[in-house]
């Protein structure tokens, strides 16, 4: 079994190591941004109100406010407790930043220009910061103060809409925080070619990331379709991704994903069931053009020959043929993936206060930097409060005024309960 850090010694290593970043995020977006940046070796600060992240209220969860969404989006990071509308909170999150090469945060812009959190404000204290703010919308645009949350953003951007042109009886959202973490990814771009600039040109700068924007560009570039031309050449929409045969074919006993896309592929299909002439003579499989043009055809027949063998007999026949194909695994099964397994990637962890967890690793292998194997647990509400702000120049009477005050806070001691 891997053995976790110690909660309070960031791990140095990785691509990003020594890099700084003060996290003013919570939710989903934000912090699996920060936590991708945390995996890669980054010390992430994460300021929380008195009442945490939202994520930490959502269980499954062994202790109040250790929920497992919470879990998975924040381990590598330590916590403070700040209350930034009291002028010593604002004051030690600005004193942070001082230190901090990158601030995110995905508090509304306005709401961060109120607490004098924005951009100019940290400039001010730190000229060579790197401010990356989160929003739903372009700020130069209508919705710029907008509320946007993964439903809403998923609904503006035609998601639903996608899935009831693929067969949903109504218009319905992917099951996952999809334009939350696809957004996440490009902060996390962001961040890295920000910093990347400033070793360049020795300047910090302000960069926006809109979730919109951002599932915009991730929709359109598959469904702009015969919209991409002026005149129009069709409609939006690519015929391949929304025929209603492009699903896991049904075998005899279960289903299997199956994508014979090539003609390599294709030739290898038809050998392999016994009809080596099918594609030279039937011109709809012929060309990858003709497949294109008679998807719907196409994907139906597909599901015709399907479903005349079983799941393993499929399996053992297009692995021969080196036609592409994968199981449909539930949640639990692809925990149980034997290629996860391998590689390690779903790792058992000690937590100091929750038990044993499963964890997963970073999905990114690197030759000369690799990122630290292990990073820190995910922290308990304001559990290194008072240790950031030591590290940040504060006395220990300052620190006690700010306990007293509630402009920080700190964590009673939680007793470790052995694991079930």
């Amino acid at each position: 079994m891997n053995e976790s850090p110690s909660p309070n010694e960031p791990r140095p290593g990785g691509p990003l190591a020594g890099v700084k970043v003060l996290d003013l995020t919570s939710v989903i977006m934000g912090p699996s941004a920060t936590q991708t940046l945390a995996s890669l070796g980054a010390q992430v600060t994460k300021v929380e109100s008195a009442d945490g992240d939202n994520m930490r209220h959502v269980g499954p969860m062994r202790h109040p406010g250790m929920g497992h969404i919470f879990l998975h989006g924040n381990h590598g990071k330590r916590s403070i407790v700040l209350d930034l509308k009291q002028p010593q909170g604002r004051e030690a999150a600005l004193r942070l930043a001082e230190r901090s090469d990158v601030v995110v945060s995905n508090i509304r812009p306005q709401a961060l220009a109120r607490l004098g959190l924005d951009y100019e404000a940290v400039r001010e204290r730190n000229p060579r910061v790197i401010h990356v703010t989160c929003c739903g919308f372009d700020q130069q645009g209508p919705y710029a103060a907008r509320p946007a949350y993964d439903d809403l953003i998923q609904g503006a951007t035609g998601i639903p809409w996608l899935m009831q042109q693929y067969g949903a009886p109504e218009p319905c959202y992917a099951p996952v925080t999809l334009a939350d973490r696809v957004t996440g990814l490009h902060v996390v771009s962001a961040v890295t070619a920000a910093l990347y600039a400033r070793e360049r040109t020795g300047c910090g700068q302000a960069v926006e990331v809109s979730m919109f924007e951002a599932m915009t560009q991730f929709v359109l570039a598959d469904h702009m379709a015969g919209r991409s031309f002026e005149p129009p050449l069709g409609p939006a929409g690519y015929p391949r991704l929304l025929t209603r045969h492009r699903r896991p074919y049904r075998t005899s006993d279960g289903h299997l994903c199956v994508l014979i896309y090539n003609d390599k592929h294709w030739r290898n299909f038809f050998a392999a069931i016994g009809e080596p002439q099918r594609m030279a003579n039937d011109e709809r499989f012929a060309t990858h053009a003709g497949r294109a043009a008679s998807i719907e055809a196409v994907y139906e027949e597909v599901a015709r020959l399907m479903a005349q063998r079983t799941t393993a007999e499929w399996r053992e026949l297009l692995d021969r043929a080196d036609v592409p194909n994968m199981p449909v695994n539930s949640p639990e099964e692809l925990m149980d993936d034997p290629h996860h397994r391998a590689t390690g990637f779903i790792r058992e962890v000690e937590h100091p206060t929750e038990g044993r967890l499963h964890m997963m690793g970073c999905p990114t292998r690197w030759s000369g930097t690799p990122p630290p194997d292990h990073t820190l647990p995910a922290p308990r509400l304001g559990e290194h409060s008072v240790a950031i702000l030591r590290e940040a120049g504060y006395s220990e009477p300052e620190i006690e005024s700010m306990l007293a005050s509630g402009a920080c806070s700190a964590p009673a001691a939680l007793p470790r309960e052995p694991a079930p």
